[in-house]
């Protein structure tokens, strides 16, 4: 099966040489989402945004969020969680934690009606791994903790992320896959 993917920066966006850049250009069937304002944002607009772009797709969506593209994601209203099959939530923000963020709070704490995978930090400056162990048991998602890997992101040493990538590619893969032990990278072509 052929799957889009669609790459949800966070808060002031993923400059070049950041993983979800580095995603864009290299997956030939990735899209990446545009907001009008990655510097105060809005999370009507946001949400809008990733929205507009999953429905457009033309194949089942998996989704690669980080930080408060998370918690956008965790916004979605149902229709277009309907054509998500799963997402790869890296380094959920707390928008709680800064006042140009509140307008996400609060975060949604119900399952998400897709497989998931939240990956945090143990040293994490936006958001403590306690509370992204939260959100993963909320969302009823699997729980990647990785140790003093900062924001995970480019400041951090984590342009190319090799693990990220596999992490992405598992979400493709269906029940029976792995039960057989089958390779995550066998679906790059179809990523």
């Amino acid at each position: 099966m052929t799957f889009r993917v669609v790459i949800v920066p966070g808060w002031r966006d993923s400059g070049p040489g950041h993983w979800q850049s580095l995603w864009a250009e290299g997956l030939s069937n990735a899209v990446r989402v545009e907001q009008d304002d990655w510097v105060s944002p809005r999370r009507e607009s946001w949400v809008r945004a990733i929205g507009d772009l999953i429905l457009a797709q033309d194949a089942p969506v998996v989704v690669a969020a980080h930080s408060l593209g998370c918690i956008a994601t965790a916004h979605l209203p149902a229709k277009v969680t309907a054509r998500i099959a799963g997402a790869l939530l890296v380094a959920p923000a707390d928008p709680e934690r800064r006042a140009s963020l509140n307008d996400f709070a609060p975060v949604p704490y119900a399952a998400l009606p897709y497989r998931s995978v939240v990956v945090a930090s143990s040293n994490d400056p936006f958001c403590p791994v306690r509370l992204a162990g939260a959100y993963a048991r909320a969302w009823g998602s699997e729980f990647v903790r990785m140790q003093n890997a900062g924001h995970i992101n480019l400041d951090s040493g984590h342009g190319d992320w090799p693990l990220g990538l596999a992490l992405l590619q598992s979400l493709t893969e269906t029940p029976s896959q792995l039960l057989a032990g089958h390779n995550a990278f066998d679906n790059l072509a179809t990523l």
